[in-house]
């Protein structure tokens, strides 16, 4: 059976499923309705709805600039445009890393004014308390271990995470945490195949990786990467599939000629 063809709907039940089933999760990032529902439509499992609009959307450096408003806005475009996926929803920097009852309502809000199905909420053993009240109260949580771009001051960059014997045993102790806070899925970003597959062998819940090599249980990219609309960002995990800037260019290329020489409009696009 193939949980991907056989449900109408994915839910945090069908994540679970595919991994005991073997089948891999596709995850892809979405940020406004439109492509959103492009993405659902082509049959992406789960859409992230991450705080990497900060970077993509926005043009910020780092992903630590972007409002809780702002991520509201993002993930209620995506969710009124997605007919089957998951939609799990990037809480922002400075909205649990505190106090854990302010990350709780920061929580609720995202879940009652977006119609998102899950959060996403990046660290382990620090923000535990956080998880296990979002937890309680009956909201989905995934997961993010590695690098997790919300500290990437305290990392100096987003290097290659996990490669000592000390922060492998964190991490490994950090995703045996998330299991036993009840979280349903674990994202491993940018750490070593061996370690990520160390920690997807050891788990019941799935773990959805980028930059952490082919044995984790699904494969998330953000988007814009995977359709190359970003020229100048080409790290060695992420395959590009299309080159949609050089695709676009030439169409507004077209466009602009064709105003500039009046072929456009012409007479069937008058009234």
């Amino acid at each position: 059976m193939s949980v991907h063809k056989d449900v109408k709907k994915i839910t945090v039940n069908s994540i679970l499923e595919m991994k005991s089933a073997g089948e891999k999760i596709s995850v892809l990032t979405a940020y406004d309705y439109t492509m959103a529902a492009i993405l659902d439509a082509a049959g992406v499992d789960v859409l992230l709805v991450g705080d990497s609009a900060a970077n993509v959307m926005a043009g910020y450096e780092t992903t630590l600039p972007i409002t809780l408003d702002q991520m509201i806005y993002h993930a209620a475009s995506v969710s009124r445009a997605v007919k089957r996926a998951l939609v799990v929803v990037d809480l922002p920097f400075g909205t649990y890393q505190g106090n854990p009852y302010d990350a709780l309502g920061a929580a609720v809000r995202v879940m009652k004014e977006t119609g998102a199905h899950a959060l996403k909420l990046e660290g382990g053993v620090e923000i535990k308390d956080a998880i296990k009240l979002i937890v309680d109260a009956g909201i989905p949580v995934m997961g993010h271990l590695g690098l997790t771009p919300q500290s990437v001051n305290a990392f100096g960059g987003y290097s290659l995470r996990a490669t000592g014997v000390h922060e492998a045993h964190k991490l490994n102790t950090d995703a045996q945490l998330l299991h036993e806070l009840g979280c349903f899925a674990v994202v491993l970003e940018k750490i070593p195949a061996k370690l990520a597959k160390e920690v997807t062998d050891h788990l019941r819940i799935p773990t959805i990786g980028i930059g952490a090599g082919p044995d984790t249980d699904g494969q998330v990219l953000v988007s814009h990467d995977l359709l190359g609309m970003n020229k100048h960002f080409k790290p060695k995990f992420v395959r590009q599939y299309i080159n949609l800037d050089e695709l676009i260019t030439g169409a507004v290329q077209g466009y602009v000629a064709d105003v500039k020489s009046v072929n456009f409009p012409n007479e069937k696009e008058s009234y």
